[in-house]
């Protein structure tokens, strides 16, 4: 079978969470290799609109689509899927709605609250006379992952006239949590012949943080030279992990499969605050899936080969 892996094309000198996408493909390609199957690569750029067409010329058996923005915009993502589906292109991961939904943190809360799932208290820009004196917060951009614009910095605690520090801030593209201030989890879910199945999840271990906000920030997540990225550490707890707690992680994560229509592969990332309180901070459809990503690291803990991983997202196609 012939498959076409999609993705998108760095632009000239794009930073590492760009580039890290040539790390997938190059990883993806080389197991499916091994399945046997032919593939060949397609880069997508601002183009797109003519790009998606050519593959019907092509003629790939699917499409596996790890492109994970357009134009470095994450708000254009969901034009990809609408475009294969537009075609009858199958394509592996999530659909044009689950990744549509997921993109927008916004539109993510309000399928949490609808659902009954705890998130973070939340607050678009222009409610910040809604944000309670005293008390901590993050802001966050709406449509981006990979912890983009994220610092130490964006974490605050909320006082009169902090409004201002707003100022250059799109309502469209910016919003305000509540930040928990407690332990976070990276859960990782693979569909199966039975249903997901939630892999073994990892905790992150914020070492010596002091007090610097114990978030995964673009520089513990992308800047190797950091201190951020040197003492932010993945950790699966295993056994060690309280029963109680991982069997509400579990129901959580498999609820937000469910309720947001997700396929092939997920992630979500939990805050449990020191009462145990769950707190959903992120629905991430099609996440990372480079070697050394957290998808990944838990597939291996799982015991699961990477061959055997694409297989299960093959065979969840849309």
């Amino acid at each position: 079978m012939k498959c076409c892996i999609l993705f998108n094309q760095p632009q000239e000198n794009a930073l590492p969470d760009e580039l890290d996408i040539l790390h997938q493909v190059e990883w993806v390609e080389n197991n499916l290799r091994k399945l046997g199957y032919e593939t060949y690569r397609k880069g997508i750029t601002k183009d797109f609109m003519s790009e998606i067409p050519e593959i019907t010329i092509e003629k790939p058996d699917f499409v596996f689509n790890l492109v994970e923005s357009i134009n470095n915009r994450g708000e254009l993502l969901y034009f990809i899927p609408a475009l294969l589906n537009m075609y009858g292109i199958h394509y592996t991961g999530n659909s044009l709605e689950a990744l549509f939904i997921t993109t927008s943190k916004i539109l993510t809360v309000k399928m949490l609250y609808s659902a009954g799932i705890h998130f973070p208290e939340s607050f678009q820009l222009n409610e910040c006379r809604k944000l309670i004196e005293g008390k901590k917060y993050i802001i966050k951009p709406i449509w981006e992952d990979g912890s983009t614009n994220i610092t130490s910095d964006s974490v605050f605690t909320y006082k009169q006239g902090i409004e201002s520090r707003f100022s250059n801030f799109r309502n469209s593209h910016w919003f305000i949590q509540e930040y928990i201030d407690g332990r976070e989890f990276n859960v990782s879910l693979l569909a199966g012949p039975d249903g997901p199945e939630m892999l073994p999840p990892a905790e992150m271990q914020f070492i010596d943080f002091g007090d610097k906000p114990k978030i995964v920030d673009f520089k513990a997540k992308w800047i190797h030279d950091s201190f951020e990225y040197r003492n932010t550490i993945r950790e699966f707890p295993g056994k060690k992990l309280d029963s109680m707690l991982k069997d509400k992680i579990e129901k959580t994560a498999l609820k937000c499969w469910k309720v947001f229509g997700l396929k092939g592969y997920a992630r979500v990332d939990i805050r449990v605050d020191n009462s145990n309180n769950i707190y959903v901070i992120e629905v991430n459809a099609n996440p990372c899936i480079s070697p050394d990503s957290g998808f990944v690291a838990a597939t291996r803990e799982a015991g699961y080969k990477f061959t055997r991983v694409l297989e299960r997202i093959i065979d969840d196609i849309n």
